[in-house]
């Protein structure tokens, strides 16, 4: 687990100095390349500074990772976030706000589901089977383009990177997943996400539109291997909420 702590200690890091926007080049999420698609794609902000990524699943509720929102383990409050939605250059989306007290974490993965007034943006459809080893999925994000500091980096327009579904007793795989787990593991085949990806999608490969939410990214080690939530296992949890 001391690894995977690492990984969320960074993350947890740029939200706390906050991210600045920078020219580095848009062609990369440490190796990845330029997103041509992802209208259900979120950028988070706090405080105006960009943090996570997140994903549109219905037109008023947005998933990302939990630990974004949080700082030294206090909650982030709403009046301070905001989410840019719209356009894969964030800084040409639309900007919305999360509705105050509406946002609720799963006790079982680091997953947050936050609502939002009515976005007229299409919404991720969501897998209901698991992924399995071998897969190539592909991880979306406005994250870090480079190693050492992930601020001076983050992406002002959506990039991606595909990665390979590894078992999630492959010794790689050690601090980030458990046999039984909520999360799945991946290596990376072209890319591999950063600080800012946090929250992201990690989709199924397949004709635009045709695409399924199969998990939430939330940790990696910067350079062959990441984790997501499992969307499939936090069904029941999800659909409960947006219905609720």
């Amino acid at each position: 687990m001391v690894r995977r702590f690492r990984v969320l200690l960074l993350t947890a890091l740029l939200l706390l100095t906050g991210s600045v926007m920078s020219s580095a080049p848009a062609s990369a999420v440490i190796g990845g390349s330029k997103s041509a698609y992802g209208p259900w794609a979120v950028r988070m902000l706090v405080d105006g500074k960009p943090t996570c990524t997140g994903t549109a699943v219905t037109p008023q509720w947005i998933i990302s990772a939990s630990h974004c929102f949080f700082e030294q383990a206090q909650p982030v409050a709403d009046k301070r976030i905001s989410f840019r939605i719209g356009n894969l250059d964030m800084r040409k989306g639309t900007t919305v706000r999360p509705l105050p007290g509406k946002r609720v974490g799963s006790a079982q993965a680091d997953m947050m589901l936050i609502k939002v007034p009515p976005m007229k943006i299409r919404t991720a459809r969501l897998a209901t089977a698991g992924v399995h080893p071998g897969q190539t999925v592909r991880q979306y994000g406005w994250g870090a383009t480079c190693t050492g500091d992930e601020n001076t980096c983050q992406s002002p327009v959506l990039k991606q990177s595909d990665l390979r579904i590894v078992r999630p007793d492959d010794p790689r795989c050690e601090g980030y997943t458990a046999p039984g787990g909520s999360d799945f593991c991946m290596e990376k085949a072209s890319g591999i996400p950063a600080g800012g990806d946090s929250g992201g999608p990690v989709m199924s490969i397949a004709p635009q539109g045709t695409e399924t939410l199969l998990g939430v990214f939330d940790g990696s080690d910067r350079q062959e291997i990441a984790q997501a939530g499992e969307i499939s296992q936090q069904l029941a949890w999800i659909r409960s909420v947006i219905r609720g």
